[in-house]
């Protein structure tokens, strides 16, 4: 994940074939629009068909939304920034989060692109239903939430200053991540992971570098 340059034009070539290396690409509203009605039937089908209040629906679902932040520092802090001197090892990393360290203007790949995505989420919500069975179809929802809310906080961090004062932290702790140190800043959608895990920048003491952030975002 240590680059010489990071490339602030084009993007990477991570397959030969054209066709795969399309299938490696998206927008944030192909995958909005893909899932939204997941949710929403996985929804009314956990009250309507399978008769949970909607007070248990809604607990469940907010619940799964929380564990997804968990998840989401757990994949970035140990997964996709796993060390290995094994080049398979290696190229699965690049291929899943490498290439967005050396290219942080491409916008194209913060989300799973349809093909994988959908490949990636059976697989989970089986794995969630072997343990769960029907509070799947309320866990999984809020889960897929989770995602989204992430990809699309990745997606704004790299695209706009943040919008609200408050939200400074959060952008300032990834933006740090990309140029001061891959160790701290797991956390996206959300930094408390990081603060509890004490993997969270001191901002008190590291300066910004507006050339730096300047290099990660789309437009500038």
């Amino acid at each position: 994940m240590k680059f010489e340059k990071i490339k602030n034009k084009g993007q990477a070539r991570l397959f030969e074939s054209q066709y795969l290396e399309m299938l490696t690409k998206t927008h944030p509203l192909v995958i909005w629009g893909m899932y939204l009605p997941i949710i929403g039937y996985m929804l009314y089908y956990s009250h309507d068909t399978l008769g949970f209040a909607v007070s248990t629906v809604a607990l469940v679902f907010f619940g799964a939304m929380f564990f997804w932040s968990f998840f989401e520092y757990i994949m970035h802090r140990f997964i996709f920034h796993f060390a290995s001197d094994r080049p398979k090892v290696q190229r699965f990393i690049y291929v899943m989060h490498g290439n967005h360290h050396e290219y942080p203007r491409d916008k194209q790949r913060l989300f799973m692109p349809p093909v994988p995505s959908l490949i990636l989420a059976s697989a989970i919500f089986g794995a969630q239903y072997i343990f769960l069975r029907q509070w799947t179809f309320m866990f999984f929802p809020g889960f897929l939430l989770g995602y989204l809310i992430y990809g699309s906080m990745h997606y704004a961090i790299h695209a706009w200053n943040p919008p609200f004062k408050f939200l400074k932290p959060l952008w300032r702790n990834h933006h740090l991540h990309h140029y001061k140190s891959e160790d701290k800043g797991f956390g996206v959608s959300s930094s408390a992971w990081d603060v509890v895990f004490g993997t969270f920048f001191d901002l008190d003491k590291e300066k910004e570098d507006k050339e730096k952030v300047k290099e990660l975002m789309f437009n500038k």
